[in-house]
């Protein structure tokens, strides 16, 4: 789920804890946890509702002074139901850093790690792409995706959705500016070479 930066404090500080979306279909689920800029939230529940029934505490929960407020927020799409989705932070580390902070690998590990990999590969309409890029961020630590992406002769916003597909194995690492490997990237790395 996408929120706007000014939520991002009150969510971690679980001020908010209710969102309001006009969307075709259920974007997201109860009892799922979801990545947030915010950090990890789980949803508690989703319900389709109406305009009317926005009451001023569902607002003041989702941030607004009222329901008036929140609704005048919301885009008009008319036709498109409205949803409230009631959510927590989870309080936990994200597990992507703890998987990406093991470098103890198996067999079975680096066997899972590469299955995976080429199924990325098979499943690309660019071809095979995982081990070029993988080594790649290894050569060219902090280097902006901009400038990894130009080595590949791809645009950048579809090549940093293949990073993130790494980053969700634990492979690599988003810093401030470009990527890194992982520790277990790197002993990923180590172990098929």
């Amino acid at each position: 789920m996408l929120f706007l930066k000014r939520y991002w404090q009150q969510i971690r500080d679980s001020e908010v804890t209710v969102a309001f979306r006009r969307w075709k279909s259920r974007q997201v689920l109860a009892g799922r946890r979801y990545r947030t800029a915010a950090g990890i939230i789980e949803v508690e529940s989703i319900d389709e509702i109406t305009d009317a029934d926005v009451t001023d505490d569902d607002a003041r929960r989702a941030g607004h002074a009222n329901s008036q407020a929140l609704l005048s927020d919301l885009p008009v799409r008319p036709g498109i139901p409205l949803y409230r989705i009631v959510f927590h932070v989870v309080n936990e580390p994200d597990p992507r850093a703890a998987l990406a902070a093991d470098a103890e690998l198996t067999l079975d590990d680096v066997a899972d790690i590469s299955r995976r990999l080429e199924r990325l590969d098979r499943a690309s309409s660019h071809g095979a792409w995982t081990q070029s890029v993988l080594e790649a961020v290894a050569a060219n630590p902090g280097r902006r995706a901009l400038d990894l992406a130009a080595l590949f002769g791809r645009e950048t916003q579809p090549f940093k959705t293949d990073v993130r597909k790494l980053k969700n194995l634990g492979l690599t690492i988003s810093l401030r500016i470009g990527y890194e490997l992982s520790p277990r990237g790197q002993a990923y790395l180590r172990a098929i070479s």
